[in-house]
């Protein structure tokens, strides 16, 4: 994943300064924070982290936050973004499935929009499993297959980018990673993708929610 995203790391976060982006955005980070519920003080592994969008949100709210990443590229960006709004962030260049951290050293792992990346999901998921203490929480949210957002990305508009690469998941096949302690899940991104800017409002994907599948979805399992 991270020799993928070495060339796709440009233009990045240019997504998310569009309405659509920033609506995506917030949209996820909503259902990612109902799940987590974070605290100041909490120790938490953000795993594929990229330019480190969610680490530093919780950075932002007082976590103590480790973000991992195989693309250098994606790192020295959010090293970039970390310096500049004056953030203290551990990133390091590191395998999601052998992360050489310590057992049972984080209070939570999450891993956003990066496990459609991932050739192993279930030793990624093994790996965040292993160094998040009893009684923690982990959070895996990804783009869902058979949704609008997921058939846009496998079609031939996205095609050259790094959707090519993507292997898209349901909410079952995360359930499945560990359905003993799968504790819940967040649904979101009812909108489709090719609407007009001005659509996108929490008010119209209220309004969609129960007329078809998320286009995203966080999946929540305790430790």
């Amino acid at each position: 994943m991270g020799v993928i995203f070495d060339r796709f790391y440009k233009d990045y976060d240019s997504w998310y300064d569009t309405p659509p982006g920033a609506f995506v955005d917030r949209v996820e980070t909503g259902a990612l924070i109902s799940l987590l519920n974070p605290k100041p003080g909490m120790k938490i592994l953000d795993a594929g982290c990229g330019t480190g969008n969610h680490s530093l949100k919780l950075a932002q709210g007082g976590c103590l936050v480790t973000g991992i990443d195989l693309s250098r590229q994606m790192l020295d960006r959010a090293v970039e973004k970390c310096a500049k709004l004056g953030l203290s962030v551990d990133f390091r260049l590191a395998d999601g499935q052998s992360t050489g951290l310590c057992d049972h050293c984080f209070d939570a792992a999450i891993s956003m929009a990066a496990f459609e990346f991932i050739p192993d999901p279930a030793g990624v998921y093994a790996e965040m499993r292993r160094v998040v203490r009893p009684g923690g929480v982990i959070v895996i949210g990804t783009i869902q297959r058979g949704s609008d957002w997921a058939n846009l990305y496998t079609s031939p508009v996205c095609k050259g980018t790094a959707y090519e690469h993507a292997n898209f998941l349901t909410l079952d096949d995360l359930t499945a990673l560990d359905a003993a302690n799968f504790d819940g899940f967040q649904e979101c991104l009812f909108l489709p993708p090719g609407l007009p800017d001005e659509h996108y409002t929490q008010e119209q994907e209220r309004s969609r929610r129960a007329k078809g599948r998320g286009g995203f979805v966080c999946a929540k399992y305790r430790r």
